[in-house]
């Protein structure tokens, strides 16, 4: 992808298999200007990358319906402030018009209305407000009611629900009559006429024709289009036992014409169990996109926000950068912003698992969707919409459930050439039986041909990969692992090495004063006030947790005369006319200062991995004090977890190798990189992958970003920088390294579940169409076979969903 192409989602109606998935995206890879093109038949939606130059969103749309398929789009009303007169209205439908993602936009003056047909994988209808906005005018969005407001899956799921029950009423009466016709079933009670082929040609014409149209509209464009799919064989099937049957019914005229052998119920029954499979099928796909569901469930509604010195409730869309917010305790944070006033306990647990609420004040950051649980706080909104973090969790998400992973390809290319192989078997067989096996029988030769026509219908084939993709990719999401790709989902499971960065992500990253130790002759709060004071002007990391440290032990620290940091070596510095030298031996050694006894303490703190530094006061030895970047709480049993997994260890670190080595002893690392400069890192990960390891590469810093890319997989701790998680395949947003564990066991249990259902789709197949072929499968039980080959798979592919981490 290079710097100028664009990508667009577009949400795709009509498709029916893999069939028309693979179609929509070889039509879309030929277009001149599209450099990537992927389909996702679960998701229903196409993910195009494209070069602006050569073609635009319009024209792949258009290209999409060339192809027989419709462009999901949603059509919103809204009320627009400020025009005066026709060159506004023209100046915002222009505007409107060249909105990445709008399709069509008219406003009326008159009504004082714009009317916009926008896709909304691209657009929502915050950015037409804010396009509005920008032009000069003001723009909310006209109520509608709750009928209307509706997504289109739902409407879909209706619309097949009343066809399935219009189509099952008139389909019970044949069935009646053809469960009649059995040999155990004679006793059954048959209604006369309903053995009449003019009232069964009465029942199945509707079915046929107008809840079976849609079937011969698919069939149609794909043919039309040079392609077959799903439709094709159901209106190939269908179709030659209707109108045999309407062939036999106007031949019965003047005979006895209860008795002859009709199949209006074989075309009828089969719509209708079709029907009825892609209910089921609708409904089971609803319910695999459930994480994001779950996602923006979290979001908070409304904000109250200060404007012009009121207090006023919002949308949360209309939230904007720079916005004064008010959070009562209970309340969920709006959006990502800084604490300008108060303080609270911050319930984070939905973004870090962390169930004890953290303490914050003012200047500190604070994400949207948290919930403040016990102070009032005034905060200013940073990132709003799209850019929060929860957007930004949601969209990786959407990604990755709509990305395809590379053992889908094998289903997709086997199901471009599946139809008409099938049709071809379903001819042969057809032959076969009308010229050998039982001679000049038609009907008896025609039911094995629709059997085969229906039992082959690739629909589970193309659910089988993407349906698990969704349901794996989501319940991860829900334990803080973020998949960026399906293909990242099915590489982790492979992974036999995991590098491991020191900062950050096997420790918390921020030093923590950890030892004071005195010299008899100071008393440890003057000691501590005095350290603190003088510390307290230096900007260095150490310097800050020494002052935070002591901070929290209560005590209050000066006001420093004189400061002075001496790099490499320490600070020195004056305290109520005390003079101060903190820092190194050779600090101590050039000010003459006898250190006799301490170097045994310095040396044992930092074979700790600790960094100790020496205080003296006024010329004498007075102390030693020290910091270290402490261990996450559950690095050990994260670690020890992978190793059981059977996977190899490996930390990597800029440090000395005596603290590297201490760090990797604490937490069982048996294999250690110290001394690593930044660019380095992503080296030594090449050298691990030369030796044909497939390498997972942790971290959270910037200096990380390489390594991240150059590996197999990236893992980016969720606490850390943007460019690291940028870089990275998988964010874990925890910052527990448990969540490598979780990502790897997650990618396990999703492959698995793909070859099962790529088995079982197969085999379904595979054995379905000689059964049927050798006329062990009567049509309409191949129907429902079909059906619920698609409905099993599916469910399959959810039973990822109760997987508890």
């Amino acid at each position: 992808m290079n710097n100028s192409s664009k990508e667009t989602n577009l949400q795709i109606s009509g498709m029916t298999c893999a069939a028309c998935a693979t179609r929509i995206e070889k039509g879309l890879n030929k277009m001149d200007g599209v450099e990537n093109a992927s389909v996702n038949l679960a998701l229903e939606k196409s993910k195009v990358t494209y070069d602006p130059a050569k073609t635009n969103e319009e024209e792949i749309q258009k290209k999409i319906e060339d192809l027989g398929y419709g462009v999901v789009t949603e059509k919103k009303e809204f009320l627009i402030s400020g025009m005066t007169c026709a060159a506004c209205a023209a100046r915002i439908e222009k505007g409107l018009n060249k909105l990445e993602g709008v399709t069509t936009a008219n406003v009326n003056l008159a009504l004082e209305r714009a009317s916009v047909e926008y896709n909304p994988s691209a657009l929502s209808q915050a950015d037409v407000i804010k396009k509005v906005e920008s032009l000069g005018y003001g723009a909310v969005l006209k109520e509608e009611d709750a009928q209307e407001e509706m997504d289109y899956r739902q409407k879909e799921l209706e619309k097949q629900t009343g066809k399935f029950i219009f189509s099952a009423i008139l389909s019970l009466p044949l069935l009646w009559a053809m469960v009649g016709h059995f040999e155990f079933t004679s006793s059954l009670y048959v209604p006369h006429m309903f053995m009449n082929p003019w009232v069964q040609l009465a029942l199945a014409t509707p079915v046929q024709f107008i809840i079976g149209k849609q079937f011969y509209t698919g069939a149609f464009k794909a043919l039309k289009n040079k392609s077959a799919n799903m439709d094709v064989l159901v209106a190939l099937g269908t179709s030659a036992a209707y109108f045999y049957s309407l062939y036999l019914s106007f031949e019965s005229i003047g005979q006895n014409a209860h008795m002859v052998e009709l199949y209006y119920e074989t075309s009828a029954i089969l719509i209708t169990l079709i029907i009825l499979g892609k209910l089921f099928e609708a409904k089971a796909k609803g319910r695999s996109s459930e994480a994001i569901k779950k996602l923006m469930g979290l979001q908070a509604k409304t904000a109250i926000v200060e404007r012009n010195g009121q207090e006023m409730e919002i949308p949360l869309e209309k939230v904007v950068a720079g916005d004064i917010l008010h959070v009562k305790p209970g309340e969920k944070i709006p959006v990502d912003g800084v604490i300008t006033e108060g303080q609270s306990a911050i319930d984070e647990s939905m973004l870090t698992g962390e169930s004890i609420p953290a303490d914050k004040r003012a200047g500190d950051e604070v994400i949207g969707a948290t919930i403040n649980k016990n102070g009032f706080l005034k905060m200013r909104a940073v990132k709003v919409g799209r850019e929060t973090a929860l957007s930004q969790i949601i969209k990786v998400v959407e990604e990755a459930q709509g990305s395809k992973a590379p053992i889908q390809r094998l289903a997709d290319q086997i199901s471009g050439i599946f139809v008409p192989i099938v049709v071809a078997i379903a001819v042969v067989t057809f032959l076969i039986w009308f010229l050998w096996v039982d001679p000049g029988n038609f009907g008896e030769a025609l039911e094995k041909l629709i059997a085969v026509l229906v039992i082959a219908c690739p629909c589970a084939l193309g659910l089988a990969t993407p349906t698990s993709i969704m349901a794996g990719s989501g319940r991860a999401a829900e334990y803080g692992v973020l998949f960026k790709g399906g293909e990242h989902l099915e590489t982790a499971h492979q992974i036999t090495s995991v590098v491991l960065d020191k900062t950050g992500t096997i420790t918390n990253g921020t030093p923590e004063l950890t030892d004071v130790i005195l010299n008899e002759s100071i008393d440890q709060e003057e000691f501590l006030t005095l350290v603190g004071s003088a510390e307290r002007q230096s900007e260095h990391p150490l310097a800050k947790a020494i002052v935070e440290g002591i901070k929290d032990r209560g005590i209050s620290l000066k006001e420093a005369g004189q400061f002075e940091a001496i790099p490499g070596f320490g600070i020195k510095a004056v305290v109520e006319e005390k003079e101060l030298l903190i820092g190194t031996r050779k600090l101590m050694e050039q000010h003459h200062v006898s250190i006799h006894g301490a170097h045994e303490k310095m040396s044992e703190m930092e074979t700790d991995g600790k960094t100790a530094m020496l205080v003296a006061v006024n010329g004498r030895y007075a102390g030693i004090i020290a910091v270290a970047d402490t261990i996450k709480e559950t690095s050990k049993a994260a670690i020890e977890r992978l190793k059981e997994m059977g996977l190899e260890v490996i930390m990597i670190t800029g440090d000395n190798k005596q603290t590297a080595q201490s760090i990797a002893v604490q937490v069982g690392v048996d294999h250690v990189i110290a001394e690593v400069l930044p660019e380095g890192k992503a080296e030594e990960v090449k050298k691990l992958q030369e030796q044909g390891k497939k390498v997972a590469m942790v971290g959270d810093g910037i200096n990380d970003a390489p390594a991240l890319a150059t590996a197999d997989i990236g893992m980016a701790i969720g606490t850390g920088t943007d460019v690291a998680l940028e870089a990275a395949d998988i964010t874990l947003i925890r910052g527990d390294l448990n969540s490598i564990a979780d990502a790897i066991f997650m990618s396990k249990l999703t492959i698995r579940n793909v070859k099962q259902n790529l088995f079982w789709a197969f085999g379904y197949n595979t054995l379905g169409i000689p059964v049927a072929a050798l006329g062990f499968l009567a049509p309409w039980l191949a129907g429902a076979a079909m059906a619920f080959s698609s409905v099993s798979v599916v469910l399959n592919a959810l039973r990822l969903q109760k997987i508890k981490l």
